[in-house]
């Protein structure tokens, strides 16, 4: 078989950079194209669309890729298996050069064989290409090998004397080569139903965890924003050239770029859609875009970054997510751009190329995502499906309002990673949304009570100078600051007399006590998992955190705050009563009194020695590692927050105008400050205009900051930055208390948010609080 260009050429494509997936996956893609056009040709095929790859066992081995397709003639495997040769619609296939073969082969291997055959063919026919005995001009073996049965058809290619490294690699990540291709081909194994095996086990898609269709939240309390958006844009039909490849920019008879003739007008679309994942993640995010279903760009993040058209070169200006970044992102995407031309490792687009901008004008707009930026300089708001996701999800508060599953007082990112991992191995529990969202909700109940129990001591969000007065300590009518009768142990959580049916006239037996404990009660997420330790075996508890009503009642009748159900084997109930006493005036955690009653059972099943001191530090130590008081989490979660409020101070002075009087405020210290962490940030340019916007805010020093809120109060507060009362407020005791609520919160943030490598446990124990205090107090979050 004769074979153009010369082998020394083959040889050399061996050179080129392909990663050991990329080179299988080049071969699988002839396979998938096949399928491909079976399934457009609309012929039954009832033997399936199935490929497997068998990987070698050493580097002596061979690399073999096998497919059920249709099998080819010797003309067409002559054109196959010849580098630079492509089919005839180069648009619809996911091989592009017609070198691909080539060079995966080349790079794998010394020797390939092609054997292929088709439904009645009497034989397999094939070439073999020796690329250490194969010369200039050589023509590569025909082989042929007998056919056990007329009806097999297919293609095998066989590819030995293997490259060593590379072998190797494939030998020991079987695994990881699934989850590449389950990634790449996700689109394809799940919506054309195609099968790909890699060493005998099917690949499984990669899905994305993302929110389910019908979930939202309510940006400023009354813009509804979806999870999920669809993309669907049918584009201005276009004139591309089969041979080339190129799209045209006039019209003619002949491409532009090669002379052929045929030239054939083609649907142009941009599909898919842009989401929200359960889960953040420090890596997994961002947007993939496909081509004929197989994914060029994974996780990709360019869209997240804004370029200035009046900027210098280099100015980018990455949006997502630099604000809250300690813990990741979560927006997220999948879009088929079939028509955009990629480069010929089909790892990247052509950007360059016009119709990839219109994508990604259409996708994210020309101006900055964020709203209050785009408005400064002078753009419409950004209406793009990008920009409204960013809107409504660019926080990562806990509770319905930026839809985070949180456990009462913040956001619990490790467990819904850890639900993500279950949802990624097919655990059944974790493939719908519901656990997410279960947990959300019982956040935004466990908040709702522990308002209530502070709001009365609370200074008020209203300039209401009684309650102000009062939260200082000084009531109105004294005879009635006394004159509240405290409820008492025997009356149960939240001060409720004990009821039961039994003075109703009926004995209520323990389980249909527990029964209506379970009917009245909803699961809580976070405490619902194992909880042990190594040396004392493991209970699998659920939690289920009792509604407002009833007390929760032991079988003694004395009111507790938590009770144990046990189940068959190692599984338990816990109910807790959220009402109690216990949790309600004394702050006490859900999981502290949940250990307290797992310690002694645990004790007894493992015939411990341990105190119960040790043995609740011991299992909190074990089940419980993301609650722990860690310096750089606490110190990143309020960077995080201070990173929100410089923002929203941004946007505010520049829409008032008294950036110009604030700046006036700030020191000869703080100005040098400003002025060394811009140039770090390499804003060197923009040091010379320091003072004419608002922008100096982003770079100012936090516990700067402070001093900024004391010295012009009515700058921040009122609703503008925060939320509290003041120029309205007409005591001036009222006024500085309600200052004093901002900026102490605001202090601890600022503190642990610049010294948290040097903080003690009941330091980042106060800023933790503070950081959930300071958030209630953003304006616009109501």
């Amino acid at each position: 078989m004769k074979i153009t260009p010369s082998a020394r050429v083959l040889r050399m494509l061996g050179e080129i950079e392909f990663d050991e997936w990329q080179c299988v996956a080049e071969l699988v893609d002839n396979s998938f194209d096949d399928f491909s056009e079976i399934v457009r040709s609309g012929v039954e095929w009832p033997d399936g669309y199935k490929v497997s790859v068998s990987l070698p066992s050493s580097a002596n081995g061979e690399l073999v890729i096998a497919d059920t397709g249709r099998g080819m003639t010797y003309e067409r495997l002559e054109r196959a298996v010849r580098a630079g040769w492509s089919g005839n619609d180069m648009h619809d296939k996911l091989g592009l050069f017609g070198m691909g073969f080539n060079v995966a082969t080349a790079r794998l291997g010394k020797r390939t064989r092609v054997l292929t055959t088709r439904a009645g063919d009497s034989e397999w026919i094939g070439v073999e290409i020796d690329l250490d005995h194969i010369q200039d001009d050589f023509e590569a073996t025909d082989i042929t090998e007998p056919k056990s049965d007329p009806a097999q058809h297919g293609t095998r290619i066989v590819i030995d004397r293997l490259n060593r490294t590379r072998a190797e690699w494939m030998r020991r990540n079987g695994q990881a080569l699934r989850n590449m291709l389950g990634s790449v081909y996700s689109w394809i194994l799940d919506a054309r139903g195609f099968e790909l095996y890699v060493a005998g086990t099917r690949v499984k898609p990669v899905r994305h965890c993302r929110w389910g269709d019908d979930r939202f939240v309510l940006y400023n309390g009354k813009e509804r924003i979806p999870a999920y958006i669809e993309i669907d844009e049918e584009l201005q039909d276009g004139v591309a050239c089969s041979d080339c490849g190129q799209w045209q920019l006039t019209h003619g008879d002949v491409c532009a770029d090669c002379g052929s003739e045929k030239l054939t007008v083609r649907k142009r679309r941009i599909w898919g859609w842009l989401g929200i994942q359960r889960y953040l993640h420090k890596t997994d995010y961002g947007i993939d875009f496909l081509r004929n279903g197989r994914k060029i760009l994974r996780w990709d993040r360019q869209l997240f970054t804004w370029n200035n058209p009046d900027g210098a070169p280099g100015n980018e200006d990455p949006e997502y997510p630099v604000e809250l970044a300690h813990q990741g992102g979560r927006i997220i995407g999948e879009i088929h751009l079939d028509h955009v031309p990629v480069t010929y490792q089909k790892d990247a687009f052509e950007y360059a190329d016009r119709s990839w901008r219109s994508a990604v004008e259409l996708l994210r707009g020309v101006a900055p995502l964020q709203p209050k930026r785009a408005e400064a300089l002078g753009y419409p708001e950004n209406l793009s499906p990008l920009a409204l996701l960013f809107k409504g999800y660019r926080r990562n508060d806990a509770g319905l309002r930026c839809l985070v599953p949180g456990d009462g007082r913040k956001p619990i990112h490790d467990e819904t990673r850890r639900w993500g991992n279950e949802f990624h191995k097919g655990n059944p529990d974790f493939q719908t949304d519901e656990r997410w969202w279960q947990a959300i909700l019982e956040h935004e109940e466990s908040k709702n009570k522990g308002k209530q129990a502070k709001t009365t001591a609370s200074v008020p969000t209203q300039p209401d100078e009684q309650a102000v007065m009062d939260a200082l300590g000084v009531p109105a009518d004294a005879p009635a600051s006394g004159a509240t009768q405290p409820a008492g142990p025997e009356a149960g959580g939240g001060g409720t007399t004990t009821m039961t049916k039994e003075a109703k006239g009926k004995i209520e037996t323990r389980s249909e006590r527990l029964a209506r404990y379970e009917n009245a009660s909803t699961r809580h997420s976070y405490l619902s998992r194992p909880f042990g330790h190594p040396d004392l075996g493991y209970l699998n508890v659920e939690t289920r955190l009792l509604k407002s009503g009833e007390p929760l009642l032991d079988d003694s009748g004395q009111a507790v705050p938590v009770l144990l159900d046990q189940r068959a084997g190692n599984e338990l109930t816990a109910f807790v009563d959220a009402d109690h006493e216990v949790f309600q005036r004394f702050g006490a955690d859900y999981a502290d009194l949940l250990l307290a009653e797992l310690a002694p059972l645990l004790k007894v099943r493992a015939r411990s020695q341990w105190g119960p001191s040790q043995l609740v530090a011991g299992i909190r130590a074990q089940s419980l590692k993301e609650s722990a008081l860690d310096g750089n989490t606490v110190g990143a979660e309020a960077r995080d927050l201070l990173n929100e409020i410089r923002s929203r101070t941004v946007a505010e002075l520049n829409r008032s105008g008294e950036y110009r009087e604030v700046f006036g405020h700030l020191s000869e210290e703080e100005r040098t400050a400003v002025e060394e962490s811009m140039i770090a940030s390499g804003r060197v340019g923009q040091v010379g205009r320091l003072g004419q916007d608002a922008g100096f805010i982003s770079y100012l020093p936090a516990l700067a900051l402070v001093r900024l809120v004391e010295v012009m109060p009515e700058a921040f507060l009122d609703r503008r930055v925060f939320r509290g009362p003041y120029a309205d407020v007409k005591s001036p005791s009222a006024r500085s208390l309600s200052l004093a609520r901002v900026t102490g919160y605001l202090a601890d943030v600022a503190t642990i948010g610049t010294f948290a490598g040097e903080a003690t446990a009941l330091q980042l124990q106060r800023a933790r609080l503070s950081i959930t205090l300071l958030a209630d107090e953003l304006a616009g979050d109501e």
